[in-house]
């Protein structure tokens, strides 16, 4: 079984800086997806960026694109969000998740049920 625990949510100014981390435990498959989701309150969640582990290709939302960077980090199963220049409607519940596949800049729920971890908060001042 996979658990997730992110870290690093907190405040922050717009135009500012972030970084989100998502640690993995368990057993994961050789070849996986990491990825970002958000959502806010009321709303559905959505993508942020997803990362292939098998190949580090990267897929981003275009309301992100050039700002924010999924990463893993060293070879480990854990992977970070790097935030940068976020904007007022940064603000949302982030949440990381690995499964199976990816799907453009989120998963794919085929191949298996995904592992999701319990949300860490971002808000953006002006």
């Amino acid at each position: 079984q996979v658990e997730l625990v992110e870290s690093g949510g907190g405040s922050v100014q717009a135009g500012g800086s972030l970084t989100l981390s998502c640690k993995v435990s368990g057993v994961t498959p050789p070849l996986y997806c990491m990825a970002w989701y958000r959502q806010l309150p009321g709303r559905e969640r959505e993508s942020v960026a997803s990362l292939i582990s098998s190949s580090g290709t990267t897929y981003y939302a275009d309301s992100v694109k050039g700002r924010f960077t999924i990463s893993r980090v060293n070879t480990n199963k854990d992977f970070i969000l790097q935030m940068d220049n976020v904007q007022r409607e940064d603000t949302a519940m982030y949440y990381c998740v690995t499964a199976r596949f990816c799907l453009g800049a989120g998963i794919s729920v085929t191949g298996g049920a995904p592992a999701w971890g319990q949300g860490t908060q971002v808000t953006v001042t002006s």
